[in-house]
Order: structure tokens, then sequence, then C-alpha cells
């Protein structure tokens, strides 16, 4: 008889601005981080695993004597990095904790920056490294474990070169996808990092080396094509379109996409590498590149997503454009509203907060802003990189603020003057401040 694994949770209650609400109830992808665990747990342990009891803190679970994994849970990782700890893990046969090395450069870029919950340490040959929040305890607590050092393996790829006169870092714009991701869940930006870079970026590109690499599925995605007579990556071998799903004839598709049951794809849309949840709408001419649209969402005629990611049941008006951003749940971004994601003048580094809740760089030459849930957003704001607008705020556009430069917290709320009965659903936690002091300069 196979001895049980235990499951036990770190719970880390912490709000993470702009949204109010924990790391692990943010929707990443398609579903709230929590449940993304449970999928990869799945995936890895289809017999099932006995869950412990939550824990708050690294301390309490000193007390576990049976078999266990314990982890942090704002931390994501896809199925590929756990797997890969728990079979080096379990080679050694003793207690274990995940690390990765500090040189590689999809962790060192997206992983290391605006994060609090992470270790330095050395790894056996001395080489610096960073030890994670999640543990493999085959006998219990263990006092001493041994880092168990899981590589990215990150490709560098590129999606368009930027010109010399327009940022003071030439060259191509790349990202590093890793073959292994982990983010430790402390910011806005790092949900569009595990939604976007780590996500649907890191699919395609490991979806380009399946082909590259495997002759089989090459043929399966030939052949699909043929018999459907369609390009390779618009055969329903690239893009999974869900039951109920209708699609107008003039709607171009690229893989790898999928489309979840009971949408409406409408003419003239162009959607390449995004995942879109079920009872999605996508209006006349929408255009959405390399993004995640969870259940419910409407975007209305000629609405363009680019590296973006928005949550459950909300509605992107008409001619508006989202780059690199995030936005929560239930939220409402007005007709013509453009979310900026570079810095036209002096082309200064782009900040956003840590998870201590300061301004720091973060390394990007490009990057959108961070909306929160239940936000309503009047038509031709303007919103510069970085910034980010709190869960229910209300922004009517007017001279004064047509242009968003800095963050915009509840109490700067436009319907505390025009609407005195918006409710507030998602309120801040009392035990942090809204945001550091906003030196943006």
């Amino acid at each position: 008889m196979t001895t049980p694994i235990y499951r036990y949770v770190i719970e880390d209650r912490t709000h993470l601005l702009p949204f109010n609400e924990a790391a692990s109830q943010l929707t990443i992808g398609l579903k709230p981080l929590t449940l993304h665990h449970e999928d990869v747990f799945t995936a890895l342990f289809p017999q099932g695993m006995m869950l412990g009891r939550p824990i708050e803190t690294r301390e309490d679970f000193a007390a576990i004597r049976e078999p266990a994994i314990v982890y942090r849970d704002n931390l994501w990782f896809d199925e590929e990095f756990l797997a890969y700890f728990l079979e080096q893990a379990r080679r050694l046969n003793r207690a274990c904790r995940a690390a990765f090395p500090a040189d590689d450069r999809a962790f060192r870029t997206y992983t290391v920056p605006l994060t609090t919950h992470l270790d330095k340490g050395r790894d056996a040959d001395d080489n610096p490294i960073y030890l994670i929040d999640l543990w493999y305890l085959p006998q219990g607590y263990d006092p001493n474990p041994v880092p168990v050092v899981v590589p990215g393996d990150a490709k560098e790829k590129g999606f368009y070169s930027v010109p010399d006169f327009m940022t003071m870092e030439q060259g191509d714009l790349t990202h590093y996808l890793p073959a292994r991701g982990v983010i430790s869940v402390e910011s806005w930006v790092h949900v569009y990092y595990a939604s976007i870079i780590f996500g649907a970026f890191t699919r395609a590109s490991r979806f380009d080396e399946r082909v590259a690499n495997h002759n089989l599925f090459s043929l399966k995605l030939l052949w699909r094509a043929v018999l459907e007579m369609k390009q390779v990556l618009a055969s329903s071998a690239a893009v999974k379109i869900g039951r109920g799903t209708v699609i107008h004839p003039t709607a171009v598709i690229t893989g790898p996409t999928e489309i979840g049951d009971n949408c409406t794809i409408g003419p003239g849309v162009m959607i390449d590498n995004c995942t879109i949840g079920n009872n999605v709408t996508l209006d006349d001419g929408c255009v959405l590149m390399m993004s995640t649209v969870a259940d419910g969402c409407f975007l209305a005629f000629r609405a363009a997503l680019f590296f973006t990611a928005v949550m459950e049941n909300t509605i992107i008006a008409q001619n508006t454009c989202l780059q690199m951003c995030v936005v929560g749940r239930r939220s409402f971004v007005g007709a013509g509203s453009t979310f900026t994601d570079f810095n036209l003048i002096e082309q200064k580094p782009i900040k956003a907060l840590n998870g201590r809740g300061e301004l720091e760089p973060v390394g990007q030459i490009v990057l959108g802003s961070g909306v929160g849930h239940n936000v309503r957003i009047g038509s031709g704001v303007v919103v510069y990189p970085g910034r980010m607008i709190e869960s229910d705020v209300v922004i009517v556009a007017s001279p004064e603020r047509r242009v968003i430069m800095r963050n915009v917290t509840y109490d700067q709320s436009d319907h505390h003057q025009f609407m005195r009965d918006h409710r507030r659903f998602y309120p801040r936690d009392p035990r942090r401040e809204a945001v550091a002091a906003e030196d943006w300069e």
C-alpha cells in the first residue's frame, strides 16, 4: 500500500494592490491561483493527496510528521517546475527545498524583481541561488532541507525590433521563456508575468519546440491543415474551440489558441496565441494577441488587447487599446481609452510597487498598467506605464483627469463627488498603506 502524502499550504493573506485581494484568489490565466494549484497537483498525483491543515508561517510546519509537500499559496509554478523538483527530491529521499539559479535569465528578469519571499543561498558548487517557499518532506519536518535547484532553461524569443531613437536600450525587444516557471505573486506585475510571459508566450514557445523536435506532431498538424483546408496554425490541431462557440467565417484565429464554451467571435476578429474562457463575446473587429480573457467578458467592436490579462466578467468598450496590462474582475474600461506601455518623454525606467509597497524599477522597456476589481473608467482616458487604479475606483474623464500620470486610490475616486452610493466590494487591507510615496521621477 502506498504511503499517503500530505499537502500543506502556508496561507499568505497579504493584499496585492490594486486588487485588495490575496494572491491565491487572483485569476492567473483563466483560473484563480488556488485552483491552478489544484490542477497542477491533480496532474502529478492522480491518486489524490491528503490535505493538511492550513498554516500561517514557515515555523508552523515544524509539527509535520508525515510525508508532505509544503508551499506558500502565493507561489505560482507550472507543472513542469513542480515535476522536476519532485523527481530530484524523491531521488535524494530527504527533506528538500526548491531553488533556482541566480543567473538564470528568465528568473532573474521576472521572478526576482519586486519580490520579498526569496532567500539567498549557495548550491553544492557554491553558485548563488534563490530559495523559494516550496518543500518536499519525505519523513516529515526537517530543519535542514537540501536545496534542489530547478533550471529554467529559458529560450530567448523576440517579437519586434525597437528603433534606436525610441529607447535608451537598443536592439530587439525580447523575452526569456522558461521550460519550467515559478514566481512569487506579490505585485500586479507578477500576475502579468505569470499569465502572459510564463503563460501564453511560454506555451507558444513550447508549441514551437514540439513542432521542431517531434515529427509525428508536425505531421499531425500538416494533415489536419490539409483535411480542413486551412493554414497550419489555424487548424484544429493548433486552435482548440469549446462546445457551443460561434465563430464568424471572417474571423482569423491562429494558434496555439484555446477558446472556451459558448463564446461568440464576431466578424473580422483577429486572435493570435490567446487563451479565452467560457461565455466570452468578442465583437466586430477586435484584435487580441498573446492575451488571456477569463469567463464572462465582453469586448466591444475594435477593442484591442496586446499581451494583456483580463479577469472575469469585465467589459472593454469599443476602440480601446490595452498593452501589457492586468485588469481585475467586474470592471469596465470606457470607449477610446488607451493604456500606454512606453515612457515617451525622456524614456525613464518604468516603475511598479514591489512586495513591500515601494516603487521599484521593473527592468522592462515596456509595461502597461494594473486595474483593480470593480473599477469604472470613463471614455477617452490615457494611462501612463506602470500606474495602478485601485479596486472600486470610478474615473470620470475630464480636462483635469484625462491623462492618468499617478496611481489612483479609492480615496481619489470620482464617485465621491458624483455618485455617493457606489458600493465598495474590495476594501483595502487596513494593515498596509495604499501606495508608497510616488516618486515617478
